[in-house]
């Protein structure tokens, strides 16, 4: 599955915000958060260790009800530009999250635009993986979700560049 969005804002501000939790679970409400593992409580995505188990960040729906878990793992990570978490979860034995930032040609007199582009790989674990159909219900769900991210991310830095252009007084 593979979602892009352009986002008005360079890559700098957007990296800013989403490699750090509180600007991830920012992207997931009000449908979910995700925890943050004791030991990287303040850390940001850049100060991660690559190809070792970061952490297990629970998945609460709502923010209130454990459903899953990610045994996060930052695999290769260009700050600024991109990561790859090739994790597992309780549900997954396979999770790929690639994101990529990518400034836009066309600057907007506000700093600039930044495509947005994530692919995400998944594979179910036994049993779920034999359920019939259940694949595909689980692929709709990631991608409602990541469109819901994608949407929250525009929203976000949108609303912060019509702050900006509004007159003082």
């Amino acid at each position: 599955m593979e979602r892009r969005s352009e986002v008005p804002a360079p890559a700098g501000e957007i990296w800013a915000r989403v490699s750090r939790m509180d600007g991830v679970n920012d992207e997931f409400r009000p449908w979910m958060r995700m925890t943050v593992p004791r030991a990287l409580r303040g850390a940001s995505l850049d100060d991660l260790p690559l190809g070792v188990l970061a952490g297990r960040s629970w998945l609460l729906l709502f923010g209130l009800v454990p459903f899953d878990y990610d045994d996060l793992v930052i695999a290769e990570r260009e700050p600024g530009r991109r990561f790859l978490e090739r994790s597992t979860m309780l549900s997954m034995r396979r999770w790929e999250h690639e994101r990529i930032l990518k400034p836009c040609d066309a600057g907007t007199g506000t700093g600039g635009r930044t495509v947005v582009h994530d692919r995400i790989v998944f594979e179910l674990r036994r049993p779920l993986a034999l359920v019939p159909g259940l694949g595909a219900v689980v692929a709709s769900v990631v991608s409602g979700l990541f469109a819901h991210r994608h949407r929250r991310l525009e929203r976000a830095f949108r609303s912060s560049r019509e702050g900006d252009e509004r007159p003082s007084n």
